[in-house]
């Protein structure tokens, strides 16, 4: 399916993704200010409450080679809806939780039903906007996915001193709630194709399809290393801030919305980016700007300057990452929930992942050195991706086995 619906009924779609989207990044974003706050509370140390954010990836990860077929076959839009009540619900029991065993467990469920959001509402813009306008129509959805990180980020950390951690976790719970309503009553469920039965012995077999697919292989390989290079500083960011003396929760949450605002600032020029640069160019100076931005916050300088380059970083990775966005959809077009999948798997894995090795790094070898390190993997990746996709023809892979 590859048809283009009529104006009302990809606006209102759009609208629904969009909710669901910010509801979802909103969720997992919201904890990483308060890692020193949650640490002295439930009298864990900051690289252990660091790992909430691996709890939350890790599940997200591994749900996605089940929730691929089973978007396929049941439909992706009920799928949707149900994560996000299971999300919803996860989310309020984290507002009550007084253990950081049971918190770990509860981020868990939340991130394996977030793993049910955005992944799927990228398959469906595949299967309904057409490829000449697609990465477009991704890049503004992007802008709901952005200003749910943004939100998330900057509102935990400012809100966490008259609230407390609890309430945040609340708040998160509404939020999902609103994402859930919109999915119930916005969704225009004849539009998708009649349920059936996953059929996992094919699901394997389409994978294994996929996973052949040369370019299939860049794109998933590229989107595991960025999320280790990029995400992996963020938990750890308020801890820096605070060992520093600059301050806590609150400044470590407008540092980390400069990312979100460079995904802003992303979303607005992406037309503009791809007629200049096309998306060869996009790849090797998104690269070349997350690798600058690294530099600068592995320089351990002021907050301000943290957020700042964050800024410039979240605009690099997102030239980078909408690119590979739009070119998984084309993987296999008759399957696009299952090679969304696999690419959210990668990329989640690389986030989860990522956390542990750079809280490793930063106590082994230092913050400068750490993040010098993921500077020269960020330039080296836009490089490489930009030759090889250049260099391959698109090979799409059919829906069967």
């Amino acid at each position: 399916m590859n048809a283009d619906p009529d104006g009302n009924s990809t606006l209102r779609l759009v609208i629904v993704l969009a909710m669901a989207g910010f509801a979802s990044t909103f969720a997992g974003r919201s904890v990483e200010p308060l890692v020193g706050v949650l640490g002295r509370d439930l009298a864990s140390d900051a690289h252990t409450v660091a790992l909430l954010s691996t709890a939350f990836a890790l599940p997200y990860a591994l749900i996605q080679p089940i929730l691929g077929p089973v978007g396929d076959a049941l439909g992706k839009e009920r799928v949707m809806t149900g994560c996000l009540g299971v999300l919803t619900l996860a989310l309020a029991a984290c507002a009550v939780a007084g253990d950081i065993r049971l918190l770990f467990g509860l981020r868990m469920i939340a991130g394996a039903a977030a793993g049910g959001v955005v992944p799927l509402a990228l398959a469906l813009m595949g299967d309904r906007i057409p490829l000449a306008r697609r990465q477009v129509a991704i890049g503004r959805f992007l802008v709901a996915i952005v200003l749910g990180q943004l939100s998330g980020s900057t509102f935990a950390g400012l809100i966490e001193g008259q609230i407390g951690w609890q309430g945040v976790f609340a708040i998160t719970a509404c939020v999902g709630a609103l994402g859930c309503g919109a999915a119930l009553l916005g969704f225009e469920r004849k539009a998708g194709p009649p349920r059936r039965a996953p059929n996992f012995r094919e699901a394997i077999a389409r994978y294994r399809s996929i996973i052949a697919n040369p370019r299939a292989r860049v794109l998933f390989t590229a989107v595991f290393i960025e999320a280790i290079t990029i995400f992996g500083i963020f938990p750890h960011l308020a801890p820096l801030i605070e060992a520093r003396g600059e301050g806590g929760p609150r400044e470590a949450g407008l540092a980390l919305a400069g990312f979100a605002v460079g995904g802003l600032l992303y979303s607005a020029l992406v037309g503009l980016l791809l007629r200049v640069l096309g998306q060869s160019r996009m790849l090797i100076v998104g690269g070349a700007i997350c690798s600058g931005a690294l530099l600068v916050v592995g320089s351990a300088g002021r907050w301000q300057v943290d957020g700042a380059a964050l800024l410039a970083m979240g605009l690099g990775f997102y030239m980078l990452h909408n690119t590979f966005q739009v070119q998984v959809t084309e993987v296999a077009p008759g399957a696009r929930a299952s090679a969304v999948a696999l690419h959210a798997f990668s990329f989640f894995c690389g986030q989860a992942l990522g956390v542990a090795i750079l809280g490793a790094a930063l106590q082994g070898i230092g913050q400068f050195a750490s993040l010098a390190a993921c500077a020269a993997v960020m330039l080296t990746l836009g490089i490489v991706t930009a030759h090889l996709l250049a260099r391959q023809t698109p090979r799409p892979v059919a829906e069967g086995p």
